[in-house]
């Protein structure tokens, strides 16, 4: 294997392949691992990224995972760092965005990073430091209402600062807009001034592209999945559709999906207004004892051969919140993670060969079960979310392709959309 040249860490499995598909399209051969491999990896490819499941776990806990990985990408030579996290800046006032951030620079003692969640492709754009969601401030948005890391606040420099112990400030449009050079003397300024960390203004892919030859000589940089469209240039790569070539694919087809998100639920309804068959699972059936995962299985087999059918746990923002009060959040999050888990283990034994998942932690617990070590990323079916091709366990140690959509990503008929693509 040739040495990489980007090494990335992201904090949830979605957000690694959201981060890979924009380096693909880049030109950048990627793979992505799940979790940090015990060894160097055979492909030859020029960016690993390392997917996590680190976004809400403690953040002791989401601070050695991320070092780990950050020993093991610069064991493989990789020359510059990129911490991923989502383009809805998920945290809490605890992290894990900052602790993750500020454990990372002093591991690589780095002085100075930027921070910038900004994918204008799906409408998040960070101006004036404030962070906004299609046309409403991230405030405003259906994240608000996330059950684990609402979001209330869309400044983020006061977001980060929380987080953080180093002084946190803003690169904004005007420097931005002004170019690369303008950027590096803000940068400079910034440093002058005591500031480690700097939020960075972008509205457009414009906005990226000027940033990305800033960032050259950067050794830590984190942020969303919209700066990586800047990065490969710095390495001499250009746009390449052998980048994201994938085996052709075969077999039967579902979807699986966890996600409570305002766009997941929208796909959901579509789905089902299509004609599609759809299989809800209950977390208070799941609660009282019931096998939800035998039901559902049971239900798809006979369906399978028609084309694809939804699983799915998605649920309104008050139906969410009245489980929650009755079961707590972290234990209705995880028994619903392991029923959908089990249940996509289960379809893919019985010949799922193309699997749509959908949601952050759902998708790394599927992942996780389907026994899945490394995904080759191919092509967009939306911004943010690619088809990939794996070997996984659950099949036998044949491929599958599969693609892991982040709640918040996708059109609304992402999930009939997806295997018109593939086909």
């Amino acid at each position: 294997m040739s040495r990489i040249v980007l090494g990335c860490i992201a904090d949830d499995f979605t957000g690694a392949t959201d981060l890979a598909n924009n380096l693909v399209r880049a030109g950048m051969r990627v793979v992505q691992t799940i979790g940090v491999p015990s060894g160097p990896l055979a492909a030859d490819v020029d960016a690993v990224v390392v997917a996590l499941k680190s976004r809400t776990i403690a953040p002791p806990e989401a601070i050695a995972q991320s070092l780990a990985a950050l020993r093991w990408l610069q064991a493989q030579g990789a020359q510059q760092i990129y911490f991923k996290y989502c383009s809805t800046f998920d945290s809490t006032p605890r992290g894990n965005i900052g602790p993750v951030t500020e454990a990372l620079m002093d591991a690589m003692a780095c002085d100075f990073t930027i921070a910038t969640p900004a994918f204008p492709d799906n409408g998040r754009t960070v101006f004036k430091g404030y962070l906004f969601v299609g046309d409403v401030l991230l405030s405003e948005s259906g994240m608000k209402d996330h059950p684990l890391t609402p979001m209330t606040d869309a400044n983020l420099v006061r977001v980060l600062q929380a987080q953080c112990q180093r002084k946190v400030g803003l690169i904004n449009h005007r420097a931005v807009a002004s170019g690369a050079d303008a950027v590096r003397a803000r940068i400079a300024q910034l440093k002058a001034e005591g500031i480690g960390v700097a939020i960075v203004d972008a509205v457009s892919n414009d906005d990226l592209l000027r940033l990305g030859p800033a960032l050259a000589d950067m050794a830590l940089v984190t942020a969303g999945s919209g700066v990586a469209i800047g990065l490969p240039a710095n390495f001499g790569l250009a746009p390449s559709p052998q980048a994201s070539a994938l085996p052709p694919a075969t077999g039967l087809q579902a979807v699986v999906s966890g996600s409570c998100s305002v766009a997941t639920n929208q796909q959901v309804a579509h789905f089902i207004a299509s004609g599609r068959p759809a299989f809800a699972v209950d977390p208070l059936r799941l609660a009282a004892g019931d096998d939800v995962a035998a039901a559902a299985l049971a239900w798809a087999g006979p369906l399978l051969a028609d084309g694809p059918v939804l699983v799915y746990s998605t649920a309104e923002p008050g139906a969410v919140k009245a489980v929650h009060g009755e079961l707590g959040v972290d234990a209705a999050g995880a028994m619903v993670e392991r029923c959908i888990a089990e249940i996509a283990r289960g379809l893919v034994a019985r010949g799922v060969r193309q699997l749509v998942i959908a949601g952050g932690e759902t998708s790394g617990a599927c992942v996780q079960a389907l026994g899945i070590a490394q995904l080759q990323i191919g092509p967009q079916i939306d911004p943010g979310v690619p088809w990939c091709h794996a070997k996984a366990e659950a099949s036998g140690g044949g491929g599958v392709h599969v693609t892991l959509k982040s709640g918040n990503f996708g059109t609304d008929d992402f999930f009939t959309k997806a295997f018109r693509v593939i086909a």
